[in-house]
């Protein structure tokens, strides 16, 4: 009977670790879900072959297994790479190309990377921009730029 005891505290260890990942909504990246599942499988095996040694090294078996090779891997699947940002703070020093004149009390529009953008002269820019211009963004207010 102290044999089961050891191995169902592995399971119920394990469940513990996998419904805490859930309830923190994911921030370790499933190692701690991951590390429970290991400890409740080896808890598992432990049971079938009712020895607690057994669980104790199934469990550190499979946990070494998810460090060493699996981990790694999984976090590279979880990570993007290559993203543009898409919030408007993303476009504020960068430079784009006038596409509608934007004059000193009208707006014009802005081509800047694949998007166009409503934009209007910053205070003191001098004279109106014409379509093909070089224009930089200085600020963003809702879905306007200003641009000198």
């Amino acid at each position: 009977m102290k044999e089961n005891f050891w191995n169902w505290m592995l399971i119920g260890l394990g469940g513990i670790m996998v419904v805490a990942e859930l309830l923190m909504g994911a921030v370790t990246g499933f190692d701690l879900a991951l590390m429970g599942v290991s400890l409740a499988a080896g808890g598992a095996v432990g049971l079938y072959f009712a020895s607690t040694k057994v669980g104790l090294l199934a469990s550190a078996t499979l946990a070494v297994i998810y460090v060493v090779f699996v981990r790694q891997r999984l976090r590279a699947r979880m990570t993007t790479k290559g993203t543009l940002s898409s919030n408007v703070d993303a476009i504020l020093g960068r430079s784009g190309v006038v596409t509608q004149k934007i004059g000193a009390h009208e707006a014009g529009r802005v081509k800047i990377g694949d998007e166009e953008w409503r934009a209007t002269l910053a205070a003191g820019s001098g004279d109106a921009r014409e379509a093909g211009q070089t224009v930089t963004v200085v600020s963003a207010e809702g879905v306007t730029l200003t641009v000198r």
